[in-house]
């Protein structure tokens, strides 16, 4: 398994932004609303693009239905 990040996430915000707030921690702001896994995706989609890689090859580990989730990059 590769990398894990902490991410602390605001569903239904105005903007979609993602700040760093140390190694491996990030806080996200999504417009997506928590249901039926959109902001979830969002988020994944945030630092998959923060990230450099795909989206596919991050999986949410826990806290998928939680504001704070621990996300791991596949393959790295």
């Amino acid at each position: 398994m590769g990398s894990f990040y902490r991410i602390k996430v605001h569903a239904g915000a105005r903007e979609d932004l993602l700040v760093s707030k140390g190694p491996g921690v990030f806080e996200a702001w999504v417009r997506a609303a928590p249901e039926r896994g959109r902001a979830n995706a969002a988020v994944l989609g945030l630092l998959a693009a923060r990230l450099g890689v795909e989206a596919k090859r991050l999986r949410i580990v826990k806290g998928s239905n939680f504001p704070s989730k621990i996300v791991a990059l596949l393959g790295s």
